[in-house]
C-alpha cells in the first residue's frame, strides 16, 4: 500500500496544482485560447484543487508517518509545481488532458486506498 500511497500523492498533488492554475484566467486562455476564462468554473476549480491538495497531505501523511510526511508532501508539491509549470509552457493544449487524467488517478488511488483500509490489508 505505501507505493499505492506514493503515486496518490504526486497524482493529487499535480492535479490540485493544475485545477488551481486553470482558475486562473491567464493560465485558462493559454490552455483553451484567447478568451477563455474560467467564468463561474472559477470557484469549483479553486475549491477542488485545494481538495485535492488537502487529499496529498493525508495521503502523504499515512505514508510516512507525521515527522517524514511533511517532507514527503513539500517534495511531491514541488515536483507537481515543476511539472505543472513545464506543461503549461512546452505543452499547454496537452494541459487539460494530462490534468484530467492527473485527477483520475488520484480519485482512483483515493478509493483503492479506502478500499483496502475497509478490507483489512
Amino acid at each position: 500500500m505505501g507505493a499505492l500511497l506514493l503515486a496518490l500523492v504526486f497524482a493529487a498533488s499535480l492535479a490540485g496544482f493544475c485545477a488551481l492554475s486553470l482558475a486562473m484566467d491567464r493560465h485558462s486562455e493559454d490552455v483553451f485560447g484567447r478568451g477563455s476564462t474560467p467564468g463561474a468554473w472559477r470557484r469549483w476549480l479553486q475549491l477542488g484543487g485545494t481538495v485535492l491538495l488537502c487529499v496529498s497531505l493525508g495521503a502523504s501523511l499515512q505514508a510516512a508517518g507525521s515527522a517524514i510526511g511533511w517532507v514527503l508532501w513539500l517534495g511531491a508539491l514541488t515536483a507537481a509545481a515543476l511539472a505543472t509549470v513545464g506543461l503549461l509552457g512546452y505543452a499547454p493544449r496537452r494541459f487539460h488532458w494530462i490534468a484530467s487524467a492527473a485527477a483520475a488517478a488520484a480519485l482512483l488511488g483515493l478509493l483503492a486506498c479506502l478500499l483496502l483500509a475497509a478490507s483489512g490489508t
